[in-house]
């Protein structure tokens, strides 16, 4: 029996999923396991895999299930009691800035997700009159924000070595360090110095998977794994000298890309956390549960003005679809922080389903001055770091094709002529151009911007009457509003292009330590060998052998990483070796005149002792 809910929901949650049963998956972390909602998304059409991306979005505002696991979620009284306890410490920096600062750490996703929110609080102070006391680490230095560099987040060494120049002179440092699966070495070790040194730093972690579930493989070239960190960081809330804030929100539409309900929800906590904290520092009122409700309930409405546009969504999809499947490209072009993004989803795409970096790729549009400061020189760094407008116009636009799909993201309080220019320009080049555009009610796009879009996917918001630090949730609104649209058409247009298996990200790129053991568990999923075999099978690919010698199983993961980099194709090359029992030369020769990924693995499946929905997930 349904346990009764404690808020009233502007959205409607889906039931409890099978993945909070016992024994669901139960050698994997949430963050890993698979969603029985998607399972069998690869054969989703886009009206129904946007519905599907909908319902996996929608559990990150589940309650708790009593008669279930009972993990926290988001409305959980403990969770939104650690967030009134981490506010309270946000303020103390809020009060004396010039002594203090908060920092917002991450690699990848968490860290481009760092990046956006600390500019974000910054450009809020800003406003006020006030100092600015938010700051961002990323692993890879800034270079990460604009192009994948997945194998610095493996440096813990790397994490405090950065972490020290950031908090140089300071008094007082609140770290967040985020790690959605609770894995990232270099977080780890931010932590681990934050806990060293708790005179200046009271260090919190962001994530979404029980302590229990956290990462536990030893970090190489360091003391400790993150589970350890954790554990640590636990016995420490007891004395509020550290804090964990790690709601489930159940396994990610794709298994393991936490750029979808991850980041989303990474986005959701930080800035109801530090909005909160802004709103009631300025005017001396006590944070209440209350307050934390009430801005979460206005990302369960931007989830559902998002949504409504379902079918218009769904043709996007089916839209980008065709290009990949064409073998052209999807770009996405965004004034101000939608610029943003479109850079981050397109960034995502690549060690996520093993694209180029031009088939899906965002630019920001407009003046970015108040984004990047002068020390953030990301230009002129080459193809794989185009990210601004000049380089949309100067690279891609002259290459444009008819095949291509280009989609424009703006809100009406942006410089509308100059869309309309870009616009005009893009359009001689490819019919296959959409639009984005938020609007607050009483506004309206000028027709003769509005008649250039054969589509438009139009967003109207409401008229928020909120003092000034209130105004920055439609903000916070439309940014998340547009990934969720960004999200679901990215991967539902590498869905159509037979990228993914069931759930799976089966052409994932190799660049962590995450990344390369959840290639081993995604061997184990579908071919049901042991860990042991199928570790054998994917050093095969990866070093072109037929035989995997001690020497090689002997070798550090970093290493296997390192090769793995450089190469293509490395998972679906060893689901067949494993399936077929053949070599890796036969097997990319079976990928390489196969119309898709999924539809060569699909045929292996189907040899003699394999059918389709016979992985075994927790083979050990």
């Amino acid at each position: 029996m349904r346990g009764m809910k404690k808020y009233r929901h502007i959205i409607e949650t889906p039931d409890a999923g099978r993945w909070e049963l016992a024994g669901y998956e139960a050698t994997l972390p949430i963050s890993e396991k698979s969603n029985p909602i998607t399972r069998e998304l690869d054969r989703a059409d886009p009206t129904q895999i946007v519905q599907l991306l909908k319902e996996c979005d929608a559990e990150i505002f589940q309650e708790e299930e009593e008669a279930l696991l009972n993990y926290k979620r988001l409305y959980s009284q403990s969770v939104l009691k650690t967030m009134t306890i981490i506010i309270s410490k946000v303020q103390e920096v809020l009060k004396d800035p010039e002594n203090g600062l908060i920092v917002l750490s991450g690699s990848g996703t968490s860290g481009r997700l760092a990046f956006l929110i600390a500019i974000s609080f910054n450009k809020l102070l800003k406003g006020l009159g006030q100092l600015p006391c938010y700051t961002h680490i990323i692993a890879g230095g800034d270079r990460s924000l604009v192009m994948s560099q997945e194998g610095l987040e493996d440096s813990a060494l790397l994490g405090i070595e950065e972490l020290r120049k950031v908090c140089d002179g300071k008094k007082k440092v609140v770290f967040i360090g985020i790690s959605c699966g609770l894995s990232a070495p270099f977080v780890a070790g931010q932590l681990d110095f934050c806990m060293n040194n708790l005179d200046i730093f009271l260090p919190v972690l962001l994530g979404f998977n029980p302590v229990s579930m956290a990462r536990n493989d030893k970090i190489e070239g360091w003391h400790s794994t993150f589970r350890q960190v954790a554990e640590r960081m636990q016995k420490l809330q007891e004395s509020h000298k550290a804090f964990i804030l790690n709601p489930a929100v159940g396994p990610e539409g794709i298994c393991g890309f936490s750029w979808m309900k991850g980041g989303s929800a990474t986005k959701i906590l930080l800035e109801t956390v530090l909005l909160a904290a802004h709103r009631t520092v300025s005017r001396e009122r006590e944070i209440s549960e209350k307050c934390l409700v009430e801005i979460l309930r206005t990302y369960e409405r931007a989830h559902n003005v998002t949504y409504a546009q379902s079918r218009k969504i769904a043709a996007l999809v089916k839209q980008a679809g065709t290009s990949l499947q064409k073998k052209a490209c999807v770009y996405m072009v965004g004034w101000h922080t939608l610029g943003l993004i479109a850079i981050m989803d397109g960034v995502e795409c690549i060690p996520t389903f093993g694209a180029d970096h031009k088939d899906v790729q965002g630019f920001l549009a407009g003046n970015h001055n108040d984004i990047f400061n002068k020390e953030m020189d990301l230009t002129a760094q080459g193809p794989p770091f185009a990210f601004s407008q000049e380089d949309f116009v100067k690279v891609v636009l002259p290459s444009l094709t008819e095949l291509d799909t280009v989609l424009f993201l703006f809100t009406l309080d942006d410089d509308l002529a100059e869309v309309e220019e870009l616009v005009v320009q893009v359009k001689e080049k490819t019919s296959n151009i959409q639009a984005l555009s938020h609007a607050t009610v009483g506004q309206y796009l000028p027709a003769s911007l509005k008649k250039l879009f054969p589509a438009i996917i139009s967003i109207m918001w409401p008229i928020l009457f909120l003092e000034y630090e209130g105004n920055f949730i439609q903000k916070f609104q439309r940014e998340l509003s547009t990934k969720w649209i960004l999200n679901t058409v990215s991967t539902g247009a590498h869905v159509l292009k037979g990228k993914i298996l069931h759930n799976c990200m089966v052409d994932l790129r190799i660049g962590n330590s995450k990344l390369f053991w959840r290639a081993v568990s995604i061997l184990q999923r579908f071919t049901g060998h042991s860990q042991a075999r199928c570790l054998d099978g994917l050093l095969q690919v990866i070093y072109d052998s037929e035989v995997v010698l001690d020497d090689l199983r002997n070798k550090d993961i970093s290493t296997h990483i390192l090769v793995a980099t450089e190469k293509t194709k490395i998972v679906p090359t060893a689901l067949l070796c494993l399936l077929r029992n053949c070599s890796v030369q036969e097997a990319r020769t079976r990928l390489d005149t196969s119309h898709s990924i999924r539809a060569a693995i699909e045929a292996s499946l189907h040899v003699p002792g394999h059918k389709r929905g016979a992985e075994k997930p927790d083979a050990a």
